[in-house]
């Protein structure tokens, strides 16, 4: 895995307009992708995630505008990208695994027909060396290629899933983005679909950006982590750093959402406030909910600083921070 970042997202801020009002989804989200490595961005259903996903994709719509910061890939610009040349970017430079992907196949189209157009549309190759590629992809996700004449309700959603997946990478993009991709799936499903994603990534190269709310699944696949709480970051560090000393409060609260699959039952004490968008104000949306030991803190946003190397927080500053997990 290579330090030089490929992706690079600088004080982004998304806003939603609405009648006489704004809501700010994303607001002063900053972090940067290497090449080949695993970037995971964990958050409860609300807090931005697929926001700032969409906002790397310019799949924004309205009411939905960037209204700040800035996103470079490769060292260009990605907000300045108009027209035909935005379409040609996409898929082919970054790709996006979207929520409930299994089922956003068109179910009139055989898997075969879908992949085809894909090659067709972006590398104008024939139809017949369009389906050898499809078949060598499919193939990439251990599907056998006879699967190309299905249609997608005669696939399970395991499959349909790898399908998905495949087509994601049909034109070699340098960064995956998957949003939620195991979501609907069984557990068993979930481990062998994310196995597969990370035996790939070994040996395609490419960068992932991996967003989901299950931070056990997250730390499994992910070199870096990030958590998100209502528009903004809070905490940043190497995955396995974060999953085992957690320094915001949010971000145990996050993890202790999900019961543990193996040791002594424990009481969960899920999440101890509910994400909220920012109103504005400058006030912390986490502010009401902040453990009492959090010491200097007014009720203001706190800015996102390294308290250790690569390690950021969302915090003022304490006297002791090894007991921001307690």
């Amino acid at each position: 895995m290579s330090t030089t970042p490929i992706l690079e997202v600088s004080n982004l801020r998304v806003e939603y307009h609405g009648d006489n009002r704004q809501v700010v989804a994303v607001n002063d989200v900053s972090f940067s992708i290497g090449e080949g490595e695993i970037f995971g961005l964990a958050g409860e259903s609300g807090c931005g995630k697929s926001t700032v996903a969409n906002s790397i994709m310019r799949l924004l719509k309205d009411p939905a505008e960037i209204t700040g910061g800035q996103i470079r890939f490769k060292g260009r610009d990605l907000l300045t990208l108009r027209g035909e040349e935005l379409r040609r970017f996409r898929w082919k430079e970054i790709a996006m695994i979207f929520q409930s992907a299994m089922n956003s196949l068109n179910p009139v189209m055989t898997i075969g027909s879908q992949m085809v157009d894909i090659f067709t549309t972006h590398e104008g190759i024939s139809v017949k060396q369009a389906r050898v590629r499809s078949a060598e992809l499919l193939r990439l996700v251990s599907i056998d290629p006879v699967r190309l004449d299905s249609y997608p309700h005669q696939l399970s959603g395991g499959m349909r899933q790898r399908a998905v997946i495949a087509m994601a990478l049909a034109l070699q993009p340098s960064l995956l983005i998957m949003d939620e991709p195991t979501t609907a799936l069984d557990v068993v499903v979930q481990q062998e679909i994310m196995a597969q994603i990370s035996d790939l990534q070994r040996q395609l190269g490419f960068s992932v950006l991996f967003i989901t709310h299950d931070m056990s699944l997250m730390v499994e696949l992910s070199h870096r982590m990030a958590v998100m709480h209502s528009g903004r970051l809070v905490e940043m560090a190497e995955a396995d750093l974060l999953f085992a000393r957690p320094l915001h409060p949010y971000t145990s609260s996050l993890m202790n959402a999900f019961p543990p699959l193996t040791g002594p039952r424990i009481r969960l004490t899920g999440l101890s406030d509910a994400v909220r968008a920012a109103d504005g104000s400058g006030s912390c949306a986490f502010h009401v909910s902040c453990p009492p030991d959090r010491i200097n803190c007014s009720g203001n946003i706190p800015d996102l600083r390294e308290v250790e190397q690569g390690r950021f927080v969302a915090e003022h500053p304490r006297t002791n921070l090894e007991g921001a997990a307690a």
